[in-house]
Parts: structure tokens; sequence; C-alpha cells
């Protein structure tokens, strides 16, 4: 790994940011200051916080304090996913799709925070 960027979490976690940012340009003005800025916010922090944990990876507390960051931020963003379904600004099926890829990169962050060592 030579950078942030090459962690497969960080890709996944970067791709689901961009499909749920291109999606909510079809929810209403009204929501452009609560939903919107908070999913959009949500999900692009899960990235920002991965690359901060990356920087900090040779300090194993920082490093899993990033971490837990980044995996905080991502169960923010599938509680915005829950909300944009039940407002029916999204469908069952892209709201599945988002919340499974969401829950892959928990599992990766989890791995993440449970082995620090192996991101030295």
């Amino acid at each position: 790994m030579s950078t942030f960027r090459d962690l497969k979490v960080y890709q996944k976690a970067f791709n689901l940011a961009m499909d749920i940012y291109n999606i909510t340009k079809s929810f209403p003005d009204d929501e452009k200051y609560d939903l919107t800025i908070q999913i959009r916010k949500s999900s692009r922090s899960v990235c920002s916080s991965i690359s901060e944990a990356y920087r900090k990876r040779k300090y194993p507390a920082h490093f899993i304090s990033k971490t837990t960051d980044a995996d905080m931020e991502n169960s923010e963003t599938q509680v915005w996913l829950d909300f944009a379904l039940a407002c029916k600004y999204i469908d069952r099926k892209i709201c599945n799709d988002f919340t499974k890829r969401s829950e892959e990169v928990g599992r990766m962050l989890n791995h993440m925070i449970e082995n620090p060592g192996k991101y030295e």
C-alpha cells in the first residue's frame, strides 16, 4: 500500500459516497439543508476518516480512533438511508444496495480496528 487510495475500504466507501451524492441530486429542494447535506456529509466523512487513520497507522491507538470515527460515520449514513427510504426519496432496491455496500465497508473497518498491526 502506498497511499490510503489503495485501500479497498477507501475505494468502496468513496464509490458509495459518490453514488449517494448522485442520487441525492433528485431529493426535493426543501431537504437541501437537512437530509441531503447530512447524508452527503456522513458518507464523505467515512472516506476522510479512513485517510486520516491511514496517516496515523504508526500509532495504533490513533489509528483505531480514526477508524472508529469512519465506522461511526458509516453507521450514520445508514440512518440517513433509512430516512431517505421512509420519505420515499429512494426506492427499496437502492436503499438495500447502498445499505449492503455500507455494511461491507463497516465489516472492513471493523477488521482494521481489530487488526491495526496489519496496516502499519
